[in-house]
């Protein structure tokens, strides 16, 4: 794989869904990014700020748990965790440079956990969202991604702090 993510002809991959016993909340982010996809982390590249916003809103700091406890916090407090898009081509991990996109079965998860909210990591995959659960609920939340710099921190804080109004 290339420094800078998968080449064009190449097709990049969501991770599984991560889904506990009885989930309260759907977050739903686009497609992993070069560094996660090299690492098999969600939300990996270290100035992705997901891990410090979900923590916000849980009370609780997951950035410095190593991975496997992050996701075990994640299931044991109700939040389960997927992305839109199942594959498509992206060279670099920009979601404005995903292409040729396949959707996972996102209306099938939704209808088969029954959560109190569905999240959506930013406007890319609130898009897709819409093309693959059409009039399904969801909140849209900014995007944690590093090119993502131009909304404040504050403000994604506090949008993101709606998930534990629904927990």
């Amino acid at each position: 794989m290339a420094p800078d993510g998968p080449p064009e002809g190449v097709k990049a991959r969501c991770f599984p869904a991560v889904v506990g016993r009885k989930p309260k909340v759907l977050i739903l982010g686009s497609l992993p990014g070069a560094a996660s996809l090299r690492l098999g982390q969600y939300y990996g590249h270290p100035r992705n700020r997901f891990w410090e916003l979900l923590g916000g809103a849980l009370g609780e700091d997951l950035r410095s748990l190593p991975y496997p406890r992050r996701l075990a916090r994640l299931k044991a407090r109700g939040v389960a965790l997927w992305d839109v898009v199942a594959e498509a081509h992206r060279p670099g991990s920009l979601d404005s440079s995903i292409r040729r996109a396949s959707h996972n079965e996102v209306a099938a998860l939704i209808a088969r956990i029954r959560p109190r909210a569905v999240f959506l990591n930013g406007l890319k995959a609130a898009a897709a969202f819409r093309r693959c659960a059409p009039g399904s609920p969801a909140f849209v939340l900014p995007s944690s991604s590093p090119a993502n710099a131009s909304v404040p921190w504050a403000r994604k804080a506090r949008a993101w702090r709606r998930v534990r109004g629904f927990l």
